[in-house]
């Protein structure tokens, strides 16, 4: 019997070694991994540059207090800093640290130039930010709530796409409107460029700040470094997490001087946050990503991916309903509930996950090749084939 707790629904089948895109299982089996660790192994299992890395770090300096300065961490955040919008980056240990952060940032923000009853954050009915306290009122989920009162107040929400709804909703109270940039456990929802554009508006207008999640859609698995990029917008606040640690426990929020400035000394912190043997694997894992022709090839994978998709949503059209996503952030939408198809590709070595609205979640690492690929696509018609 396991000293586990329960909460988790836990398949009954576990690992022993991985490497690139493949898991190998205790009893011998070899399985296509289209989780990595819900879009947190950015480059595959036992990535040989990481391993390095980490070896190498581990070696010198594992952990010091940022009471002193951290030059791995110094180097990594002048590097998210000069792909991206912002001009200064705290680091966490995770996507919820990273969201709880990015809703303290915003408040504080506004409590330092004097308007302290600026406090509320406005997001989307049923999206997901993390499994705090703070983040699952923010994710205005009944199911994610549920036994854990009183209601943490401070966040209102509207329905994704209802832009009279948001509209609406922004009071003299309203701080912020966060938003996930592609809603991954919300279904695999892609908030579109010029929506997204009318946000930054809208913020603009009201003078409020505009936070995008990108907790899991960042760090290149969009196919651009972010998810945002192509609307040409910049945010005010993005927190970050799983792909930037290639899995190991790495989240960060970045954000504008403008906000930054609220963010003074003993306004926030973390014990294990900014820690060098993190700093030393995010640096490895940007090393990759930056690399001449990376993201390029993100984006040319994940055009092929998608188009074999489609083609099975044609031949297959009462099973699959809708292929969405960007990038390698995949979601196939079935008509009918997704757990039986999922223990079918299971049972025919390729892993995936569920989301909301009957979504598959697929999610290869970045570096997959063409021919795990066309692997997956096989397996997904053969159990096509079986639903008939």
């Amino acid at each position: 019997m396991s000293a586990l707790a329960k909460n988790y629904n836990r398949r009954k089948i576990s690992f022993k070694r991985g490497k690139g895109s493949f898991l190998y299982s205790t009893n011998g089996e070899k399985y296509l991994d289209f989780i990595q660790g819900i879009a947190v192994n950015s480059l595959g299992h036992t990535n040989s540059h990481l391993v390095k890395a980490i070896n190498k770090q581990s070696k010198k300096l594992w952990h010091v207090s940022n009471a002193f300065i951290i030059p791995e961490g110094e180097k990594l955040a002048a590097r998210l800093s000069k792909k991206s919008f912002a001009d200064f980056v705290i680091f966490q240990n995770s996507g919820a640290e990273a969201t709880e952060a990015a809703i303290k940032v915003a408040r504080r923000y506004f409590y330092s130039i004097g308007q302290p009853k600026k406090n509320r954050i406005l997001c989307v009915k049923n999206s997901f930010h993390g499994r705090t306290l703070a983040t699952i009122y923010a994710s205005g989920s009944k199911k994610m709530t549920e036994g854990f009162g009183p209601k943490v107040d401070g966040f209102d929400h509207f329905k994704f796409g209802d832009h009279i709804s948001l509209k609406k909703s922004i009071t003299d109270k309203t701080a912020a409107v966060m938003v996930e940039t592609v809603m991954g456990e919300g279904g695999i929802k892609v908030i579109p460029d010029w929506c997204l554009k009318g946000l930054r508006k809208i913020c603009n207008e009201k003078k409020i700040l505009l936070i995008l999640d990108e907790v899991q859609c960042g760090i290149g698995r969009s196919g651009n470094f972010f998810a945002f990029e192509n609307s040409k917008i910049k945010p005010d606040i993005v927190p970050i997490a799983k792909g930037i640690g290639g899995g190991f426990p790495l989240g960060a929020v970045l954000m504008n001087k403008k906000v930054a400035a609220g963010m003074t000394i003993g306004s926030h912190g973390s014990t294990f946050g900014g820690n060098p043997l993190a700093m030393s694997v995010g640096n490895a894992v940007l090393d990759q990503i930056f690399k001449r022709g990376f993201l390029a090839n993100v984006k040319k994978l994940s055009k092929y991916f998608h188009s074999e998709l489609n083609k099975l949503k044609v031949e297959y059209p009462k099973i699959i309903k809708e292929v969405r996503g960007v990038g390698l952030l995949i979601g196939l939408q079935l008509h009918n509930d997704q757990t039986k198809f999922i223990q079918e590709l299971l049972d025919n070595k390729l892993l995936t996950i569920r989301a909301a609205e009957n979504v598959i979640r697929i999610l290869p690492p970045l570096n997959v090749k063409k021919k795990e690929i066309k692997t997956a696509i096989k397996i997904i018609r053969k159990v096509c084939s079986t639903h008939k």
